[in-house]
């Protein structure tokens, strides 16, 4: 049997692109438990005076979230912006569709402004092209973003927003390609709706950058004839198209669970090559770069929310989408974050989808705690030392085959040159469950640089999940990492997410 290894040489000028940290940004929709007793639960003894939660606020700060999509998802396809502004007590409580959920609009536009700002965190606007259209997108934008003097403007001010919110980045709709989708659209009936809204969105704010919707997987029939064509009528006057990816494990298959971030990277190049089609065949100018702005492991918690979903609708935030991840999601969160930093030169946004209670790394208990999930980690990681120049790997590793892929590396990484600060990061995940793997690295071109530390998160049980009163799996500090004449050598433990940092001595 061949020894299993995997062996990596990074180069300080073998750069892919600078890293946008709107790659580790998240999403908050109204959705299930995500505003109401997420973010948001006037009363908790951690509540602001504004009835946030403190304690999430902490957690989110933590991950340092550069950018929250908001409002939705499905859930913006029927939204009306109108309801969540102005006086609390006017606002209209709305039968939501998506999730057949009571929607209170307690919290709107320019409460979750303020939160993120709390948070740090700045905003990717959706706008409803599901069951409205041009002129509704026009009248957000204009209460968000202009100064004053007109009419949606001056309500803004009147609602006690005297400053705009600026928001620069906006989503035409939601996954218009689902017939799960409200308002649903063929190819060029969303390629016109959209190349129509983005035109006269940019007339009013020409500094915006706008997101067209690209597939909701790439499982659809449409995909990527979908991208080619709506892409031909937006090109443009947008700067992205979205992608959206869930995975799952329901089989209990481990190694082809993990193998799935192959598909990322195969997703990802397939809509590079379709943008760049359009792009040469409009004798264009622009990329058109990819905005992820759905990923996440998403399988737990089915048939619950189906069951609440048809069975008890028209609750006010039931428990939907809440799934509890085991060790093994984490991995596979570590894999596609990898996967996002090997393609920084095209995708520049990315979000978690979601950040609190909904398929989120952020739980919380009604009258109790917010806790972190196994998948809080990675993304954690990958925000705080992913800031940077990705490089590009050389990366030999020995491979394997699962039920649906072939040629899978044992052990997937990157590395992140943060110049500033004068340190490089690699990032790594044994993807092999029953063995641990000698790794190397050639740092050489890295002159005077020392190890930092090697953080590691690993679980003797790949099913192993947190909760509110015991963090199960959580990272810790390994200590037999060396660095010896420009060589990093790392024992990376069976199916683990490794970040080893490396700085200037």
């Amino acid at each position: 049997m061949t020894k299993k290894y995997a062996k990596m040489v990074v180069d300080k000028d073998f750069r892919i692109a600078e890293i946008d940290k709107r790659m580790f940004g998240s999403f908050i929709e109204h959705l299930g438990r995500a505003v109401y007793e997420g973010i948001y639960q006037p009363g908790h003894k951690s509540a602001d005076k504004d009835g946030f939660r403190k304690d999430v606020m902490e957690l989110v700060k933590e991950l340092n979230v550069p950018i929250i999509r908001y409002p939705g998802g499905n859930f913006v396809s029927n939204y009306y912006w109108e309801d969540g502004v102005g006086p609390a007590e006017e606002r209209p409580k709305r039968l939501e569709l998506a999730w057949r959920s009571l929607e209170t609009n307690e919290v709107g536009l320019n409460e979750f402004a303020k939160w993120s700002k709390l948070v740090g965190s700045d905003m990717m606007m959706a706008v409803n092209l599901g069951t409205r259209g041009v002129s509704d997108a026009c009248n957000l934008l204009e209460y968000c973003n202009h100064k004053a003097g007109t009419k949606y403007s001056d309500l803004r001010i009147r609602h006690g927003y005297q400053e705009p919110h600026n928001i620069k980045t906006w989503c035409l709709g939601n996954e218009m390609d689902g017939p799960w989708q409200l308002g649903s659209k063929t190819p060029t009936e969303y390629g016109r709706i959209a190349y129509e809204t983005a035109k006269a969105m940019k007339l009013i704010d020409p500094d915006i950058e706008l997101v067209s919707c690209g597939s909701s997987s790439t499982g659809m029939k449409t995909f990527p004839e979908w991208e080619a064509v709506t892409l031909e009528h937006t090109y443009e006057h947008v700067d992205y198209v979205s992608l959206h990816q869930y995975f799952g494990n329901p089989d209990g298959d481990t190694p082809n669970f993990l193998a799935k971030s192959m598909e990322t990277e195969h997703f990802i190049k397939t809509v590079i090559s379709t943008c760049d089609y359009v792009k040469a065949k409009k004798r264009g100018k622009k990329d058109i770069n990819l905005s992820f702005d759905e990923w996440n492991v998403w399988y737990h918690s089915h048939q619950a929310d189906d069951n609440t979903m048809k069975r008890e609708p028209w609750q006010k935030a039931p428990a939907l989408l809440e799934d509890i991840y085991n060790f093994e999601d984490a991995l596979v969160v570590g894999l596609m974050l990898i996967t996002f930093m090997k393609h920084a030169d095209r995708v520049k946004m990315a979000c978690l989808a979601q950040l609190v209670n909904v398929i989120a790394p952020i739980m919380t208990q009604a009258d109790g705690p917010a806790w972190k999930q196994t998948i809080y980690y990675p993304y954690l990681h990958a925000s705080k030392y992913g800031r940077g120049i990705a490089l590009q790997p050389v990366l030999y590793s020995t491979k394997h085959d699962t039920r649906e892929y072939t040629d899978v590396y044992d052990v997937d990484s990157v590395a992140v040159y943060n110049e500033e600060a004068e340190e490089v990061t690699i990032f790594a995940v044994n993807r092999d469950i029953e063995e641990s793997i000698e790794f190397t690295c050639d740092i050489r071109s890295f002159e005077g640089y020392g190890l930092i530390e090697h953080i590691v998160l690993t679980s003797d049980d790949l099913l192993a999940s947190n909760s509110a009163v015991k963090q199960a799996v959580a990272p810790v500090t390994v200590n037999d990492t060396i660095l010896d004449n420009g060589i990093v050598t790392a024992n990376l433990k069976k199916a683990s997410w490794n970040v080893i940092r490396l700085g200037k001595k």
